[in-house]
């Protein structure tokens, strides 16, 4: 190994609370979310207003696309575990995208499903994989793994503010086609950030393939993988565009992938199919809470395009970029005291496990979700309320998310075998694909069709169903604090 190529053992062996590597991997990364969360802030809003779709059906839409887009986690996940590896995984899936932005700007109307389709694939292969990397940066029991999760959860946020804020903007007042075009040149940033930092990861994401296998057929293997991604296309192309094989699909992916598991956990031993089951189990309550917290994409994106004031304490503010940056905002404020704060509970012996920890994140999303409700009772007669409240809103939501996202993307590297960390990743990710499957049909399940409706009318639909979702929430942060006993102990001394 050259000195710019370190070994595992040199990365690992770091002072202080972050590895170096970690901050390549927080800007790759942070460019990758910019362009995320840009899009899922500009979807349900152009539908509606350039594609002419009414609001349930762009809800519904809008969580085909996104089950699509965290689905294809999954299968990039596989992929790297099985062929690519990590760091090649990552390149494709940012090429892929690329070529997705510059497909939809080129004619925002009739190309966007079709640019979709490549950005599906694109983050499908790039998304679990550098958060893998992330997990590969420390011992199995280094305590300083979720401090660090925490800071990459902060860079994934400040891309999600800056893109939140610029590229909802830039649609809505600008020109669409810039909007989507943005996409490809922020990738682009992205993956140069990526090139000239990978040296530094040394043997972290190379290819899995055994070193044995001889070159020509290594090669044919990872050219299948590229060549069969683009294949892909057209069929994803169908599935997103109908909303009724999106459920065929959905039934199908999940009993799959658990058989697929199943099969792959005959290798190990009682202990790691244990810390396995307990992986599920976060899997599992993670559906729901992102079944909820993704109406911000969706119902909760065209609640601000029609019920919110334009004014924030006092300043004017477009609703929808308040609602696309404040949650990132936040994060971005409280995501490293909350890591400090973890970090300074363990060496007191006081730190909640990460059972208690997701219990936490359900009671303060159901906490949101009343003040969401609350703002009804801030409307005035044409069914326009208040952006402050709203904005509060967003603000506790921020605490329940950093307790249960950062922390499962930890878990997911210390509770799974290094043979299959990718296909947890991916299958954390799966789960994120089915919560937002289930917030499409939640927002569909709260608009109103009618085009006609009132803004009132379409106010309290939204927040009745926003007060249901509250008390979904609390109910299932009940139930995992009272079930931690026994998750604990089937996580075999991992906190």
């Amino acid at each position: 190994m050259t000195p710019a190529s370190p070994t595992l053992d040199q990365i690992r062996n770091f002072e202080g609370k972050y590895p170096k590597q970690l901050w390549a991997l927080f800007f790759t990364e942070m460019w990758e979310r910019f362009c995320f969360y840009g899009m899922r802030g500009m979807l349900t809003v152009f539908m509606v207003s350039n594609l002419g779709l009414d609001d349930p059906t762009a809800n519904l839409q809008y969580g085909a696309i996104q089950a699509f887009v965290y689905a294809f986690t999954f299968i990039g996940g596989v992929f790297a575990d099985k062929v690519l590896g990590f760091q090649k995984s990552l390149f494709w899936g940012a090429l892929l995208m690329i070529v997705g932005g510059l497909v939809v700007a080129i004619s925002p109307k009739e190309f966007f499903y079709i640019g979709i389709c490549f950005s599906i694939i694109g983050t499908g292969f790039f998304k679990p994989n550098i958060s893998t990397m992330v997990g590969q940066l420390y011992h199995t029991n280094d305590s300083r793994r979720d401090a660090g999760f925490s800071l990459f959860y902060a860079g994934i946020n400040v891309g999600a503010l800056l893109g939140g804020m610029i590229m909802v903007y830039v649609g809505k007042y600008h020109s669409w086609s810039w909007a989507f075009a943005l996409v490809s040149v922020v990738m682009t940033i992205s993956l140069v950030n990526f090139i000239f930092t990978r040296k530094s990861m040394g043997p972290i994401g190379l290819s899995p393939i055994h070193p044995d296998v001889p070159a020509s057929k290594r090669k044919f293997m990872e050219i299948a993988t590229y060549v069969g991604s683009l294949i892909a296309i057209p069929f994803i192309l169908l599935l997103v565009t109908n909303t009724r094989y999106t459920d065929l699909f959905m039934y199908i992916i999940g009993p799959a992938t658990l058989v697929y598991l199943g099969w792959e956990m005959r290798k190990f031993n009682k202990e790691e199919n244990k810390r396995l089951g307990a992986a599920l189990v976060f899997i599992l309550f993670s559906i729901l809470f992102w079944a909820f917290f993704e109406q911000s994409g969706g119902s909760l994106s065209l609640f601000a395009l029609n019920n919110l004031k334009h004014t924030l304490l006092g300043i004017p503010m477009d609703p929808n970029v308040v609602n696309n940056s404040s949650n990132s905002l936040f994060v971005i404020l409280f995501a490293a005291p909350i890591g400090i704060l973890w970090v300074w509970l363990s060496k007191r012996g006081m730190e909640p496990n990460s059972v208690v920890k997701f219990g936490l994140g359900f009671l303060l999303l159901a906490l949101a979700f009343y003040v969401f409700y609350a703002t009804v009772f801030f409307a005035d007669a044409d069914g326009v309320t208040s952006l402050d409240v709203f904005t509060l809103g967003y603000f506790v939501i921020t605490f329940g998310e950093l307790c249960l996202s950062p922390i499962g993307l930890s878990l997911m590297t210390k509770l799974s075998p290094q043979s299959v960390q990718g296909l947890m990743m991916g299958m954390w990710f799966l789960a994120s694909a089915y919560g937002q499957y289930v917030a499409g049909l939640l927002g569909a399940g709260m608009s109103i069709a009618d085009e006609n409706a009132t803004n009132m009318a379409k106010l309290e639909s939204y927040t009745t169903g926003y007060l249901q979702l509250g008390m979904y929430a609390l109910i299932a942060g009940l139930v995992l604090v009272a079930i931690s006993p026994f998750v604990r102990r089937l996580m075999r001394g991992i906190h």
